[in-house]
């Protein structure tokens, strides 16, 4: 019997995205389409305990609206059960997650000295993320983006697979089957637009421009597709 894919849900998005189009955890599941593995999800940001490590094949940590400098109690607590299960499950970090498995590994998180990155963006692999076992037959692909903060130093050992000409380490891995990535398999273009749209006064206080962020908008399949990707690695890891 296949243990489940744990969904640990790091915050909420906006109210009114979540009653129009959905949550987190409910773009994950969407995306993640036909699989396998049960799925189970616990609201870690409410304080709800995590389950221990052997119980679940693998783990997804979700985005959030929160700053993983702030290290408040229930973000140090997932930070916590992280360490332990860095090399002993799979994972993927999404975002919040990305930054906040750099920084349960050691790694430095702040805010990006450049500012925010929204919308759709070019991921760019390297040799390294090319012969990784999640990006595999990639090279360049679009994303969508939304973030403040940043992976400022990776943790030691880890591996940049992708970056950007604005973020450097877009994606990292930490030991075989630990993956951060910054930018939002989950986003389809709604949900990225929300995203643009929900921000405006941050955005035009950094002069960006709006209209120009949500003509470029498009689809990103193979942004998507990675987490049936980590889904599959993480029923082989379990088998």
């Amino acid at each position: 019997m296949v243990k489940p894919l744990l969904i640990i849900k790091a915050g909420e998005t906006f109210a009114p995205t979540r009653k129009s189009l959905g949550d987190f955890e409910d773009w994950i599941i969407e995306k993640l389409g036909e699989t396998e593995v049960p799925l189970s999800t616990v609201a870690a940001y409410r304080g709800v305990p995590l389950p221990p490590g052997e119980s679940v094949c693998g783990a997804i940590i979700t985005g959030s609206h929160r700053m993983v400098s702030d290290c408040e109690p229930w973000s140090e607590t997932i930070a916590a059960w992280l360490r332990r299960q860095v090399n002993r499950l799979p994972l993927l970090g999404i975002c919040y997650g990305h930054q906040l498995l750099a920084h349960a590994c050691g790694g430095r998180v702040g805010y990006h000295p450049l500012g925010s990155e929204v919308g759709t963006v070019t991921v760019r692999l390297n040799g390294e993320g090319m012969a990784d076992p999640l990006f595999q037959g990639l090279r360049e692909f679009p994303a969508h983006a939304a973030h403040r903060q940043t992976v400022l130093q990776l943790p030691p050992g880890a591996v940049c697979l992708a970056s950007n000409s604005f973020e450097p380490h877009h994606a990292f891995r930490i030991g075989p089957q630990a993956w951060g990535v910054q930018f939002h398999p989950e986003f389809d273009e709604r949900v990225a637009r929300e995203y643009i749209i929900h921000q405006k006064t941050t955005l035009e206080g950094e002069k960006q421009d709006l209209l120009r962020l949500l003509a470029s908008l498009q689809p990103t399949p193979e942004a998507t597709a990675l987490l049936g990707r980590f889904a599959r690695l993480a029923i082989g890891a379990e088998s």
